[in-house]
């Protein structure tokens, strides 16, 4: 259906035939498609005047809306591929993602724009690109972008500390979406875009819609967050087909996000990026079995464009509580498992997952060793090799095992520790550091750090003093690389062995049930967070997930604030800043209470 066609001339395919259909609905407006193409094609304008063709990397720093979609789309009319930026990135990400993609030019929102003043590159505004940037010369003629050019480059997280960016072009994601045929997606499909540009699912979720001539709506952030809120969009805005981690998904059975209408028109719910637990299955069930909305396990990563297998969850999946079903792969894709010499391995015994097919991509961006090492020629095809183990079954489905290395998933996120830690080394006061994942009760997780202070070192850990740390980690690393929670130990753990213990650092700390005064909302909503992040003191204008918070774990606080109080609030009164102060004032605007000062 889409083969040998660019992904921005399906786009085009749609403009022209139906002009007035909602491409996109965010929260600083809305487009058709033939606006958004009206729109991308001054982009794609501005950024030829800037001798952008095929091959070229573009920068992308626009916060979820319509300029992103915009900004992405002109991006790849004018032949260049896009490179994201998170405007919410450090200042030392930012800057190394541009040296590393070479990038000279980038489209921007506002936020974007303002973030890279003063970087030297030539900046084009996604929803104004009429500036045009500086060029040297005439440009140059270009020849038509193809289907075998490069669309994007994401970065991910590197063994050796340093991110590594993936290449991939046109041709592997209009494969993907040939072989995703079986899901029946078509213009009266409305997606979400739940996840950032910097992560993989969106393009799943943003090409799925726009490749269809679908609707595309962009969760505001304080809906991610709030559980009640996403559930109210979902139903507001009609949505068919949701993409989720399953750590977001788990938030969408609490009691706090309230249930599904009956008369849904969600059809279906893509689970993707980490290892899914079943039990969710059985909470799904119980609530929602006769929804009609189907339950879609998905695995597949950067390197192999999103996704690569698929299965339909069923009650028949609860008899095996441990597995993690990954099923079987997509049309025009072949997962082989081999053992540690290359050599296949039988149904029933444990290999490491080789991706072969459509969806392999190009490779690093100048990491000749690195492709030398994962990307293979086996026969004909081209390979791509995960570091993942599954097992296959006689029936040919996949079981997920986990990881052959130290990398890590939180939350959807790939991560490698080395680089996380890395970057915890570069303060002065850090000897060592060694960072693992941490396994909550309620089946969610978060990086814990657990460091070695240098001699003489002035910093200490405990009772809140590790903000130095975080503040470290802030201008040093992106959010979802962050870790929650910090360790101070005079040698760090070691296995029998002799390694490093990342799993020795990652034992969740007794709970803290401190007292707090009832009749005082400031003692005790303090209390409340305090006790769910295993802290100490915080400061109360701190945004909760700057301090280790997890979605999850703020669906707690929220949870616990409204028991304690009888209230119903669902976090998006919060506004942007999740911190202490913001939810004292929400609790105090609604029982009447005068607090005192914050501390």
């Amino acid at each position: 259906m889409f083969a040998d066609k660019c992904l921005h001339e399906i786009v085009e395919g749609h403009a022209r035939l139906a002009p007035d259909r909602i491409a996109v609905t965010a929260p600083d407006g809305r487009l058709t498609y033939g606006e958004l193409d009206a729109r991308a094609a001054e982009v794609a304008d501005a950024l030829r005047a800037a001798d952008v063709g095929p091959g070229t990397l573009v920068g992308l720093a626009c916060t979820p809306g319509t300029e992103l979609v915009t900004g992405m789309l002109g991006i790849l009319k004018a032949g260049g591929a896009y490179v994201p930026l998170d405007p919410a990135y450090p200042d030392e990400r930012i800057a190394f993602l541009l040296t590393d993609s070479g990038a000279e030019c980038v489209v921007a929102d506002a936020d974007g724009a303002r973030r890279l003043a003063g970087t030297g590159v030539a900046t084009v505004r996604a929803g104004d690109p009429r500036p045009r940037p500086r060029a040297t010369g005439a440009p140059r003629a270009q020849a038509a972008p193809a289907p075998h050019d490069l669309a994007y480059v994401i970065h991910t997280s590197g063994s050796t500390g340093v991110p590594k960016g993936v290449l991939v072009e046109h041709r592997n994601v209009t494969a993907l979406f040939d072989a995703a045929a079986e899901f029946g997606f078509d213009e009266h499909d409305t997606w979400t875009l739940f996840h950032s540009p910097c992560f993989d699912f969106s393009v799943w979720e943003i090409w799925g819609a726009l490749l269809h001539g679908g609707r595309l709506v962009v969760v505001p952030r304080a809906a991610a967050r709030a559980p009640r809120e996403l559930v109210r969009l979902l139903t507001r805005e009609q949505v068919t087909v949701l993409s989720q981690t399953p750590s977001a998904f788990r938030q969408l059975l609490t009691d706090e996000a309230g249930a599904l209408p009956p008369d849904t028109r969600l059809r279906l719910i893509c689970l993707g990026g980490e290892r899914f637990d079943v039990a969710l299955l059985a909470t799904w069930l119980d609530r929602y079995e006769e929804s009609g909305v189907a339950l879609v396990n998905m695995y597949g990563i950067t390197e192999t464009t999103v996704h690569v297998t698929r299965h339909v969850l069923s009650a028949a999946d609860l008899a095996r509580p441990d597995a993690s079903p990954i099923g079987t792969p997509l049309p025009g894709v072949r997962v082989s498992l081999r053992d540690a010499s290359g050599t296949e391995v039988p149904d029933g015994t444990p290999g490491e997952i080789h991706v072969l097919g459509t969806g392999v991509a190009r490779g690093y961006l100048n990491r000749p060793e690195l492709d030398a090492e994962r990307f293979l020629e086996e026969g004909d095809a081209r390979a791509y090799r995960s570091g993942d183990l599954a097992v296959r079954a006689e029936d040919g489905s996949l079981t997920y095992l986990g990881r052959m290395d130290a990398q890590i998933k939180v939350r959807g996120h790939r991560i490698e520790p080395y680089e996380v830690e890395a970057a915890l080394a570069l303060h002065p006061d850090v000897a060592e550091a060694l960072v693992g994942a941490e396994q909550l009760p309620d089946g969610d997780s978060r990086l814990v750090a657990a460091v070695r202070l240098a001699d003489g070192a002035a910093g200490q850990i405990g009772d809140g003093a590790d903000l130095w740390l975080r503040d470290h980690a802030a201008a040093h690393l992106p959010a979802h690389l962050r870790p929650a929670r910090y360790r101070c130990l005079e040698q760090l753990p070691l296995t029998p062995q002799g390694k490093a213990d990342r799993a020795g650092i990652a034992t969740p700390p007794a709970r803290r049930t401190g007292k707090t005064a009832p009749d005082d909302v400031r003692a005790t909503v303090t209390g409340i967070v305090e006790a769910a992040l295993d802290t100490g003191p915080l400061p109360a204008d701190r945004d909760m997930f700057d301090l280790g918070a997890t979605s999850l774990l703020f669906v707690r606080v929220v949870a616990e604030v409204n028991r304690h109080f009888g209230l119903s609030l669902n976090g998006s009164e919060l506004g942007d800043a999740a911190s202490v102060d913001n939810l004292v004032t929400a609790v105090a605007e609604r029982v009447g209470t005068v607090t005192s000062a914050s501390r």
